[in-house]
């Protein structure tokens, strides 16, 4: 069927653009992640919506690092309810209230996700990260947040108080494939592109650290024989408590 393949040329198209220009700000997210990793900060992750789906890539799978850190309130996934999540990255200080759970510090990085980038959970999750002295990474559509104003208290986006900014090429509103003679787009690409950014990120900074001579904290595939004793010392030392 032509339209399964025209979505797949959409994703190749945009792999393609995300491989020329977002390959110099992805190996900065790596440095800057290895920079903190040595220094024993965290590498916190944080996504609402349909961008939780990235942060659960990052956390406790298979060839992932063991030491990410999501912060994942149930109540701002769409499993709940989608309106209600909706109304909460909305709300006004909830991301302070959120952020104030866990120790934030100056050598500490976060990676925010937001595609559109203009919600006040998302914004003031970097605000407040960064008055911790924490380092900010966002993962945004800038063709998207380019075009809408923001609906945080000052006016800002989140790309806007980051410190670096990885582009996932998204269209305006997500979807990106036009059917037949509707004109109307359906099939979003940021998450399959934001998870191939944070994976390749995460190939990255496997590659420095060994390049320093240093541990690489990966986890194993919980169906490999042999794999549960590795992962159990990875979690004890880096999952299950907070430093």
């Amino acid at each position: 069927m032509k339209e399964i393949q025209g979505y797949f040329d959409v994703l190749q198209s945009k792999l393609q653009s995300c491989m020329q220009t977002q390959k110099e700000a992805n190996n900065h997210a790596a440095d800057m992640i290895v920079d903190s990793f040595l220094k024993g900060g965290r590498f916190y992750a944080f996504g609402t919506g349909h961008s939780h789906l990235i942060v659960e890539e990052l956390y406790t799978r298979a060839g992932g690092l063991a030491f990410v850190k999501p912060i994942l309130p149930t109540e701002m996934m769409l499993h709940e309810m989608p309106t209600k999540s909706s109304a909460l990255e909305r709300l006004p200080g909830y991301a302070k209230a959120i952020l104030d759970l866990y120790p934030v510090e100056e050598n500490d990085v976060f990676l925010i996700i937001s595609n559109s980038g203009r919600n006040s959970a998302p914004v003031e999750m970097a605000m407040e990260a960064k008055k911790r002295g924490a380092k900010v990474i966002c993962m945004t559509s800038m063709k998207h947040s380019s075009q809408v104003t923001s609906r945080q208290k000052d006016g800002l986006k989140l790309y806007e108080v980051s410190d670096l900014v990885l582009d996932n090429q998204a269209e305006y509103g997500d979807a990106a494939y036009y059917v037949g003679q509707s004109n109307i787009p359906v099939a979003g690409t940021s998450d399959f592109i934001g998870i191939a950014i944070v994976q390749a990120m995460t190939v990255a900074i496997a590659a420095k650290l060994d390049a320093k001579g240093e541990e690489i904290p990966v986890f194993r595939s919980g169906n490999i024989d042999g794999s549960e004793e590795f992962n159990h010392k990875l979690h004890m030392k880096y999952v299950n408590a907070y430093k």
